[in-house]
């Protein structure tokens, strides 16, 4: 039964929808209801800059959402990056905004629902990348909604003077305006699958072990992301080194005085010193006592959490390519050999063992294979194989496998968006994939997300001790059985914090001469992204 405030009805511009807070405009593109810049939280600005989300203020008459609405403030991707990676910039206070795509408005239909968050290491993306277009999830019966939250520093920041996990909170406050609201696009509010890939993938997973998730998602699909909450100090060290630059003090009420295009380039500033191969200060989601009381992996494997979520988890075979290649980074992390190796140790936590098992497993593999799989298993692979064993409802697992037609790309990170939105067309995609990407393969892929947001089963076996991954790349999509067990068993069950590398596991010269050198590869790879 629909709620008293739900009202759909459609003029000669639209459809028109009553939401909690007012009435919205849409409209009608090749047969989709198409709702874009739907605010459900007041623009974060003023008091309300560092602040959890509040609702926003209801409004009078017809809304118009014809158009994406403002993204949340971010500095741009280096040049080398944005050769790859598409990022539009849409000006104006309220950005925490969503868009609806769904084939029969109505509170009748209900319809599976998908919840995108984007990606983009909680510092950069928008709801609005064309990559991201959800009509063909509506064209195929799924309503498909894509949510802005905030970023950087205003999203993840970490203040004495603010609560932390801002972004975060956003995203859960989008979780609940579409749960209590999308019956009247034509959702259903008990099958809400919640989606995302890379920095949006590990909001998903922490979302998932949340408490105050509990009951709002029924399924879940990480892509190239896993569960995980950073070390607070990490944190800290962005925000300590912008307020040194910025000559404040580290605190949410000196920042928000600073003019916020000076606060963004000094945050890229700091950034270029941070890599998802070698570490270094970045922003993350950090525990905080109540939206994350704690590790997350931990409550999704061990506490019991989301236990009747269904799962659908994978990786790109070669997620590292799209961390090295822009600017030649891979052939320099070549050349660097055990220095760079050593990095990786450093930023695993991982012990001479672990490295000399990959050695021993990809025995032609250059040094940058051999450190970007490392760091890959550790980030994601190890993680997910651990969740989908824990896990006591079903999880499915994949790998995509087809690599980019661009050079050196292989099958990267975010390689696989354009597939699982079947958006080949857009010239975003082939931005990533280069020109004569296979339809028949995004035909697969694409019917395997939508079937799962409708069923709960992608179309190929569940994980179990024989542990079946589906694999996207050349040819038909097969499942083959431990594809990455040799790679990820060379880890241990319980990650060990190695305080320091040894010199016997590199062959070098002692602790301090190592860290420096590891430094030195930091500021080259950070002088390469400018």
């Amino acid at each position: 039964m629909a709620k008293g405030w739900w009202a759909m009805t459609a003029d000669q511009t639209g459809p028109v929808v009553r939401t909690p807070h007012g009435a919205v405009r849409g409209r009608y593109e090749r047969g989709i209801a198409v709702f874009r810049g739907v605010p459900y939280a007041a623009p974060p600005v003023g008091p309300l800059r560092f602040r959890p989300p509040r609702p926003p203020e209801p409004w009078d008459g017809v809304r118009d959402a014809g158009a994406f609405g403002p993204t949340a403030p971010k500095p741009p991707y280096s040049e080398a990056f944005a050769q790859y990676l598409s990022d539009p910039v849409i000006p104006g206070d309220d950005c925490l905004n969503l868009n609806v795509w769904t084939p029969e408005p109505g509170p009748g239909a209900r319809l599976p629902v998908l919840v995108w968050l984007h990606g983009g290491a909680l510092t950069r993306g928008s709801s609005a990348v064309p990559v991201y277009d959800g009509r063909t999830f509506a064209r195929d019966g799924v309503v498909f909604v894509s949510v802005n939250y905030r970023l950087g520093v205003e999203g993840y920041g970490l203040f004495p003077d603010a609560p932390p996990n801002p972004g975060l909170r956003d995203q859960l406050a989008a979780l609940r305006w579409v749960h209590e609201t999308i019956e009247v696009f034509g959702g259903d509010p008990d099958r809400i699958t919640l989606c995302g890939q890379s920095a949006g993938a590990i909001s998903a997973g922490v979302l998932l072990a949340a408490p105050q998730t509990r009951g709002l998602i029924r399924r879940a699909v990480l892509q190239s992301g896993a569960p995980e909450a950073v070390d607070r100090d990490k944190v800290r060290r962005m925000v300590r080194r912008m307020a040194t630059r910025l000559k404040i003090p580290a605190t949410a009420e000196a920042f928000a005085a600073v003019d916020r295009a000076l606060l963004l380039r000094t945050q890229a500033e700091v950034g270029r010193l941070s890599s998802p191969v070698l570490g270094g200060p970045a922003f993350g989601i950090v525990v905080d006592g109540d939206l994350v009381p704690g590790d997350p992996l931990k409550a999704l494997t061990e506490g019991g959490a989301a236990r009747d979520v269904d799962l659908l988890m994978g990786w790109t075979r070669d997620e590292y390519r799209l961390w090295l290649v822009p600017g030649g980074l891979l052939e320099h992390v070549d050349r660097l050999g055990a220095v760079a190796l050593a990095g990786a140790m450093a930023r695993c936590h991982a012990g001479h063992e672990v490295a000399r098992g990959y050695r021993t497993l990809h025995p032609d593999a250059g040094t940058a294979e051999i450190v970007g799989q490392m760091v890959t298993d550790h980030l994601l692979r190890v993680p997910l194989h651990r969740l989908a064993d824990a896990h006591p409802g079903a999880s499915h697992l994949y790998e995509f496998a087809w690599p980019s037609r661009l050079p050196g790309l292989g099958a990267c990170h975010a390689l696989e968006l354009g597939f699982v939105f079947d958006s080949g067309d857009v010239p975003e995609s082939r931005k990533l994939a280069g020109e004569g990407a296979p339809q028949e393969l995004a035909d697969a892929m694409h019917a395997a997300w939508v079937r799962f947001a409708a069923t709960g089963d992608p179309g190929w076996a569940a994980w179990d001790a024989t542990h079946p991954v589906r694999v996207f790349g050349e040819g038909e999509p097969r499942t083959v059985h431990g594809p990455r067990d040799a790679e990820t068993g060379l880890w241990p069950t319980a990650r060990t914090v190695v305080p320091e590398i040894s010199p016997a596991s590199v062959g070098r010269a002692p602790g301090a001469e190592l860290a420096a050198a590891v430094r030195r590869l930091r500021r080259s790879v950070a002088a390469r992204r400018r």
